[in-house]
């Protein structure tokens, strides 16, 4: 079944989602009774020797998550704390633990977290239990004080101080669980901060301000600013979760998109030879670029600029401070 017709199903209690409701009862009863074994010990969650923030989401699909975790790692680094990031590091070829440097390659690492790492210069480390990425990065960097998760929000093996759940326009959809709906769990549920990303958000939380930079970069870190774009014939690509968002965020800095190029979520470009974007110059998002320019170093990432309010930093500042075993700056 075509993810598509899923994610178009997930939006209303239509005769697809009808369908698929029995196995969402299935689904919802494994979850409930994997949660039950945590919390009867059964399965056992370690705590890190440091904070630990989680930023995920109940919903299924991209909801923005990573521009939070980097807002939240310069912010704690506007502040003098030194954070480090973990994540499962979805779509790398390797196995196990290991570290994101600023050499790595995205098979190696994961496009997100290699963008994290580049972003931000954070200490980052990847591994299908966060909680031994988390231990690996405490002894490599032991002057890391908060730890922030990349996803993780139903990874119950690591213990969290603070849960912060991202939403984009989409809200809890239809509200049902997997696969009728696109929820993971059940909402509401108890969290420390609700935050949304989109521009309209469909109940209460903190919200934030998403738009493109007035630049572009090159592969060699030069900027090209946007207006400068403005007579060139143009294409732009995206493999991101919502592709047309980023095209329509390039046409209002009025430039003329003569061919848009959306493809899957985490696209790997290694086949990466499209006819329709020959003679342009391409523009890609930054998570898009750490992958394209490996084979197509003139392409140009237009970074994202995320700001979320400021008493979402004021209220993750409080929540930070009542937490054991955090040393303010």
């Amino acid at each position: 079944m075509a993810l598509a017709s899923l994610q178009h199903a997930w939006l209303r209690r239509g005769t697809l989602a009808r369908l698929l409701w029995p196995l969402s009862l299935l689904y919802g009863g494994l979850t409930a009774l994997r949660r039950a074994l945590f919390r009867l010990g059964l399965l056992r969650t370690e705590r890190v020797d440091v904070p630990v923030i989680v930023v995920g989401n109940v919903v299924a699909g991209g909801s923005g998550k990573t521009p939070v975790v980097m807002a939240i790692v310069r912010h704690l680094q506007s502040r003098g704390i030194r954070a480090g990031v973990v994540s499962r590091g979805y779509g790398r070829s390797t196995t196990g633990c290991r570290e994101v440097l600023d050499d790595s390659i995205p098979a190696d690492a994961g496009d997100e977290p290699l963008l994290i790492r580049r972003s931000t210069g954070a200490p980052l480390f990847v591994a299908e239990r966060r909680i031994e990425a988390a231990r690996a990065l405490r002894a490599r960097y032991p002057e890391v004080r908060v730890i922030v998760s990349d996803d993780g929000l139903q990874h119950l093996a690591m213990a969290r101080d603070v849960e912060i759940c991202v939403f984009d326009d989409r809200g809890v959809g239809n509200a049902w669980l997997l696969p009728a709906g696109p929820l993971r769990e059940k909402w509401p549920r108890s969290c420390d901060l609700v935050l949304h990303t989109g521009r309209h958000p469909a109940f209460a939380g903190f919200t934030a301000k998403r738009s493109l930079a007035d630049h572009a970069l090159t592969s060699d870190g030069s900027q090209v600013r946007l207006a400068e774009l403005a007579d060139r014939k143009l294409a732009a690509v995206a493999a991101i979760a919502k592709p047309e968002a980023f095209f329509d965020m390039l046409r209002q800095y009025g430039l003329r998109l003569e061919h848009c190029i959306a493809l899957p979520d985490h696209h790997d470009f290694e086949d990466w030879a499209p006819a329709a974007a020959q003679g342009c110059t391409v523009l890609c998002t930054e998570k898009d670029a750490v992958k394209l320019w490996r084979k197509a170093p003139d392409v140009l990432a237009v970074p994202l600029v995320f700001e979320p309010e400021a008493a979402f930093f004021s209220a993750l500042d409080a929540k930070l401070s009542s937490t054991d075993g955090y040393q303010a700056a």
